[in-house]
């Protein structure tokens, strides 16, 4: 199994590399770049294996705009691994701990957009969300509490960074 660790800056040419290589295109890759900022990473995850980068995760904070206002969650996105060292575990070692630092660090809950057959062995689920308007609504749409009830307590609009404007 690899090592995950936090993200260095050592390893932002990697980490591009990793993600470009994932989803064959740079977009994923522009988008972790921008959410290095410090007021939107929660955190950066890498996996290490055998001295080489082969994964890496990003956490960042997304809002729910409610009529009482604004109130931050997680966001899991992207999540890529080098396409040789997929079906490894490797992928779900980087969610569930970056689902781990979300947890430690206090956040109610995190979300994802992703594939709907993978995301529910780690508590996500559509029906969670389902009450949220979000750009990405549907089946691929899911959440999970990390405080108990806190997704349910919630009412509005997800907002993300403008940067997730820019995916297709």
């Amino acid at each position: 199994m690899p090592t995950i660790r936090a993200e260095q800056a050592g390893d932002f040419g990697d980490v591009r590399a990793v993600n470009e290589r994932a989803f064959e295109r740079g977009d994923e890759a522009n988008l972790v770049e921008a959410l290095r900022d410090d007021a939107l990473r929660i955190a950066s995850l890498v996996a290490i294996e055998a001295g080489r980068l082969v994964g890496h995760v990003m956490v960042s904070r997304v809002w729910i705009d409610a009529a009482s206002g604004a109130v931050a969650i997680a966001s899991l996105a992207p999540v890529a691994v080098l396409p040789e060292y997929q079906r490894k575990g490797i992928g779900s070692a980087l969610i569930a701990r970056g689902i781990d630092e979300c947890q430690s660090g206090g956040w109610p809950a995190i979300i994802v957009v992703g594939h709907v057959d993978y995301y529910p062995r780690f508590g996500f689920s559509a029906a969670a969300v389902a009450h949220l308007e979000s750009p990405y609504s549907g089946p691929h749409f899911m959440g999970r509490d990390l405080q108990p009830g806190a997704l349910a307590k919630l009412r509005g609009r997800v907002r993300y960074p403008d940067i997730f404007d820019h995916l297709k």
